[in-house]
């Protein structure tokens, strides 16, 4: 498998060193992609770059993931218009677990041939004095050139300005790549296009500290943006679309991609799931046959959520579509969702509460629509049942006005569902 190829057909590719394409097709090799841990979850915006590490390991390569331990310590100016805040120990090392966890689900650690590494840079810089860097590493790169990066022109030239804790950090990440060269064979470093500077002084501290006949390459993947404008992997509201379930339920995720427009879909599926070429283009056309089932999105939020949330947290997302967009009966809809979906669905705006003392020995429909507010009235609601033929629970059309719900309707002895017409469906959670 041609990698730069792979990446060059799905849109992953921006810019690289020369000579990079023909040393990976003659060069089994390791590679990198450093993130910092500046939060305790990855976001979809992170994994760009890190489907770029997937496809090197589907190309035989072995993928490190370098955990920024200490680079997190310090912040990357890098696409930053201001310095963000530094974190304790404390804190970088709580992200570093949440974040290993998160890239398991995209390289393959066990495989017998090249399996993926995880490594966290706090290791070697720990003991690392401030005299031993200066010495060792920052004799070999040059103000003017690090002036040069557009981070930091960039930050030079705005209000704030630059720190020289920022300023530094690219002698920090520079020097990530000669450890890693020397200690794992890493000949290439990958990354999103705002990191080329940082990326390409690492390949220079190669060449300058090292004087090899260097072998130090880089491969960086477009900054996307959506096909309105907005930021990629925000929603509607702003709110960044998290990997961590606690931030961004399964549904949630599943509802982001089912919700992209249909070039976007199209961009996406190439970047972020590992369908071939072949595959890709027959849901395209099955797509332009029948844009109305939206079997493109579907294909793309079920194996991008599959991958981040597995098999469970994917068939929660699809019983919660069903059941909010009605793929299947209400019956059957209902009876699928686990009790965390009813929690989920139960967090909308139309809940409605009940106690249980009310159902313990039934309460009659008419009633029941009153006291939970979707009729004014007894008289509404019982028109409502017999004229209208507009009422349901969980999906059962109620058809006598003395019908009587009781704890038997309860699903996990908590939850219901009441309807009237076909757009007014509310959950009821019944509490002690």
């Amino acid at each position: 498998m041609n990698f730069i190829e792979e990446l060059r057909w799905r849109g992953m590719l921006q810019d690289f060193t020369p000579g990079v394409e023909e040393f990976l097709l003659n060069n089994p090799t390791a590679g990198y992609l450093g993130v910092d841990p500046t939060g305790d979850s990855m976001h979809i915006g992170n994994l760009v770059p890190v489907m770029i590490m997937v496809h090197f390991q589907r190309a035989g390569h072995t993928p490190i993931a370098l955990v920024g331990g200490a680079t997190g310590m310090v912040g990357d100016p890098s696409g930053k218009d201001k310095e963000r805040n530094l974190l304790s120990e404390e804190e970088i090392q709580h992200n570093v677990a949440g974040m290993r966890a998160q890239l398991a689900h995209f390289l393959d650690f066990n495989t017998a041939v090249n399996p993926a590494k995880l490594v966290n840079n706090y290791d070697w810089f720990k003991d690392m004095g401030f005299l031993e860097f200066l010495r060792d590493v920052g004799k070999h790169i040059t103000i003017s050139y690090m002036m040069s990066k557009d981070s930091v022109k960039k930050r030079m030239a705005s209000e704030q300005g630059i720190s020289y804790t920022e300023f530094a950090y690219q002698l920090l990440q520079g020097y990530d790549y000669v450890y890693l060269y020397q200690n794992h064979g890493v000949r290439i470093q990958v990354g999103g296009s705002d990191q080329w500077g940082n990326i390409t002084t690492g390949t220079e501290l190669i060449r300058r500290k090292l004087g090899h006949e260097t072998e130090a390459f880089a491969v960086t993947c477009p900054l996307l943006t959506r096909e309105d404008g907005s930021k990629f992997g925000k929603t509607a509201d702003g709110d960044s679309v998290w990997l961590d379930p606690k931030k961004t339920t399964p549904y949630q995720f599943f509802q982001y991609w089912m919700n992209v427009s249909d070039e976007d879909a199209k961009k996406y599926i190439r970047i972020f799931t590992v369908k071939t070429r072949e595959e890709i283009e027959a849901l395209e056309a099955a797509h332009a046959e029948n844009p109305g089932l939206r079997s493109l999105h579907r294909a793309l939020a079920e194996d991008v959520t599959a991958r981040v949330h597995g098999e469970k947290g994917l068939a929660s997302a699809i019983n919660l579509t069903d059941f909010h967009f009605g793929r299947q009966s209400g019956e059957e809809a209902l009876a699928k969702l686990s009790i965390e979906d009813w929690l989920e669905v139960s967090n909308g705006p139309d809940k409605k509460s009940l106690s249980k003392s009310d159902l313990e020995n039934g309460i009659g429909i008419l009633d029941l629509l009153v006291q939970v507010g979707i009729t004014q009235s007894k008289g509404e609601a019982k028109r409502a049942i017999e004229n209208d033929k507009s009422v349901s629970l969980n999906a059962r059309k109620v058809e006598a006005a003395d019908f009587q719900v009781t704890t038997s309707d309860l699903f996990f002895g908590r939850f219901f569902q009441l309807q009237r017409g076909k757009k007014q469906k509310f959950i009821i959670e019944v509490s002690e």
